[in-house]
């Protein structure tokens, strides 16, 4: 009867490849490596940076100066400080658009239509003579002129108030040309009231940083 041998742990070599060109490989190094040749890169003792003062923020430019302009009839002025109609002032910043569209009156043109229809009609069945049909006819074209021609409605936009609405007469591209003038000043305005509330606001915030060091240094 034979004795059983006792078991047996077979632990397997690690192998590494040497720098030599013969192919040859030799047991891999366990021992610890030295702390004093780590693996790492050695930190770079600089000393410290200090950051560099935040200049002040730049104050906006100056606002620009805008022209006076005038309506042929005067009723309607842009100044630099706002817009003049029918003799009211309004502040460029109080406004927020302008806008003029041609209006017919619709009662002139109806009334004009049929009054000319009406007496073209008793004169061609003989039922009116020259003279009452030519005053007639006469009438009718003036009212559908003067319907047709109409008024230019200038709305006035205003931020939480209600729209103001003003009827001038004459040619409808004047008043669009000053339309689109007075909207250009009042953007311009605007832009210009944001810019300076955007300074304030950034000097007052470079300033509590200024002012945040010196509190922590003060014994």
């Amino acid at each position: 009867m034979q004795v059983p041998l006792p078991p047996v742990r077979f632990v397997p070599p690690n192998w590494v490849r040497t720098t030599t060109g013969s192919g040859a490989f030799s047991a891999m190094d366990h021992s610890t490596p030295s702390p004093h040749h780590s693996a790492g890169p050695e930190p770079n003792d600089q000393p410290g940076t200090f950051s560099q003062p935040v200049p002040p923020p730049q104050p906006p430019a100056p606002p620009v100066q805008f022209a006076t302009l005038r309506s042929e009839d005067s009723r309607v002025a842009l100044t630099n400080e706002g817009l003049e109609l029918n003799g009211e002032i309004f502040g460029w910043r109080e406004l927020e658009g302008v806008d003029v569209r041609p209006v017919r009156w619709l009662l002139g043109v109806l009334l004009g239509a049929f009054i000319l229809c009406a007496f073209l009609l008793g004169f061609l069945q003989y039922w009116l003579r020259s003279v009452p049909a030519a005053l007639g006819m006469g009438l009718g074209v003036a009212l559908l002129a003067w319907g047709a021609r109409g008024t230019n409605r200038w709305r006035l936009h205003r931020p939480g108030q209600e729209t103001r609405h003003f009827a001038l007469a004459g040619p409808a591209r004047s008043w669009q040309q000053l339309a689109q003038e007075a909207n250009h000043r009042i953007r311009q305005r605007h832009d210009e009231a944001a810019a300076t509330a955007a300074y304030w606001l950034a000097l007052a915030d470079w300033r509590s940083q200024q002012a945040a060091p010196a509190a922590g240094l003060a014994p």
